[in-house]
């Protein structure tokens, strides 16, 4: 055991080639970038930005901004949180509380596992990948059942072997998915679809606060707090132990990342706007179908079809490596093996029964849990100032909710009468961020004395 408290150790250390914190390549930080880029960009990151494009037209550069602020600024943001708070994402949200930590870790994992994002990831690939290529009219249900269990099969693979995600992701899946959209671009930019038009659409809250709401759907901002411990590994695999050091390398590979994400959504929002004066589309996924297909004709979908399985690919092994670290931890009499093959099961028959009753259940308890993350992952960043206490984020994120679950039952279409007319009238509330304001008067209740008083007894019981 070598003693680093003297200037001989140190100098020992080097002349041995010892290295206490290891710095990495150039190449090593861009395939950690591509790696990040992947796994984040899924089915919602690539069917978003074009039917965004087509909807807001002439306004495309507004909707895209506000896109993302909300999933790749958040997604960026909630990796740094984690980092910071230390090793995991129980680090971070375990600042509301134990218990309330434990809970809201698993409902989120859940919800980006098996249960929602999952399951998404197979099902949108086969719709946008395969579909295109069946005889028209015919049951989908048998080729859907065999795709799926090929997609989760190398997802199972992959999940397995979670030191491989960098090499193969990195190296190889990335730069054919960046191509694959380029060429997609490049192609729109020299062959227009069609001219970028006013589109008849009117927000309600105009096209900026639009993209903001597109991009919570995306489910980026969950989906980071997962995929940081992934980010974590990989630097310590490499022989990045400082803090300090791993800090600083995740915020060079989020910006890295972000670059990369803003490219392609620039460039699918682009494509959608060509398509502003035609009849509008069922979604983003039969939008890029029609684009590539008069493009390049049936080419066109080839392109398209392995630029789409290769972002889910690279999501679902993500997630699924995430989720098994997690539970195995949560778990220690679970194997990470025993983990990964139910979830792995689990999805491939959620992804094809029921699919679209799931995406209605779920998606109003988004509505009520992403304020907060987002109320969490901000006040994380300043939380040296009243020194980690529990109350000041436990008010924070329980004032949020108070407003988020009536934004969750509007969602799900579940009326609450006068109440809920009552409290849509709340600041902001238009424009979907009405958690904003009871957020801040929970905050101010935390660091008062009357939080702090609250939060010793709690503490002492």
């Amino acid at each position: 055991c070598i003693k680093y408290n003297k200037i001989g150790s140190r100098n020992f250390i080097k002349r041995k080639g010892f290295s206490l914190n290891q710095k990495l390549k150039t190449s090593q930080i861009i395939y950690v970038s591509f790696m990040l880029f992947s796994i984040f960009f899924g089915a919602g990151n690539m069917i978003f930005p074009p039917a965004l494009g087509q909807q807001a037209g002439t306004q495309a550069p507004w909707a895209l901004l506000g896109f993302i602020i909300t999933d790749a600024g958040l997604a960026v943001l909630g990796i740094l949180a984690v980092v910071m708070a230390g090793s995991s994402m129980d680090s971070l949200v375990g600042k509301a509380g134990r218990k309330v930590g434990i809970l809201l870790t698993a409902i989120i994992y859940l919800l980006l596992g098996p249960f929602f994002a999952l399951p998404r990831t197979g099902a949108v690939s086969f719709e946008i990948g395969v579909v295109p290529f069946l005889p028209e009219g015919s049951s989908h249900f048998v080729p859907m059942l065999l795709y799926t269990a090929v997609f989760f099969g190398i997802t199972y693979f992959f999940s397995l072997k979670p030191a491989k995600v960098v090499d193969v992701v990195g190296k190889f899946m990335t730069p054919v998915l960046l191509l694959s959209i380029g060429v997609i671009f490049v192609a729109a930019v020299f062959n227009p679809l069609g001219p970028m038009q006013d589109t008849a659409i009117v927000y309600e809250n105009g096209p900026f606060i639009e993209g903001l709401l597109q991009g919570y759907l995306a489910l980026d901002g969950f989906a980071a707090l997962v995929f940081a411990i992934i980010v974590i590994d990989v630097f310590r695999d490499k022989g990045v132990t400082d803090h300090k050091q791993v800090v600083q390398y995740t915020a060079k590979v989020g910006i890295v990342a972000v670059v990369l994400l803003c490219l392609v959504y620039g460039a699918l929002c682009f494509v959608g706007s060509q398509t502003s004066g035609m009849e509008a589309f069922a979604n983003g996924g039969v939008l890029l179908n029609y684009a590539v297909y008069s493009l390049f004709g049936k080419w066109g979908n080839v392109i398209l079809g392995i630029a789409m399985i290769l972002a889910c690919m690279t999501t679902s092994i993500g997630l699924t490596t995430a989720f098994g670290d997690y539970f195995t931890k949560l778990f220690p009499k679970l194997s990470y093996r025993t983990v990964v093959t139910v979830v792995t099961l689990f999805t491939w028959f959620v992804s094809n029964v029921g699919l679209d009753t799931l995406l209605d259940t779920v998606l109003p308890l988004l509505v009520v849990l992403y304020p907060l993350v987002i109320v969490l992952v901000l006040l994380s960043f300043f939380d040296r100032f009243w020194k980690g206490r529990t109350e000041v984020y436990a008010f924070s994120m329980l004032f949020s909710l108070f407003f988020s679950i009536f934004d969750g039952c509007k969602t799900a279409g579940i009326s609450l009468g006068g109440l809920t007319e009552k409290v849509m009238q709340l600041p902001l509330a238009s424009l979907g961020i009405g958690w904003v304001l009871p957020a801040l008067i929970g905050f101010l209740i935390g660091i008062s004395p009357i939080g702090r008083k609250i939060g010793e007894y709690v503490r002492n019981r």
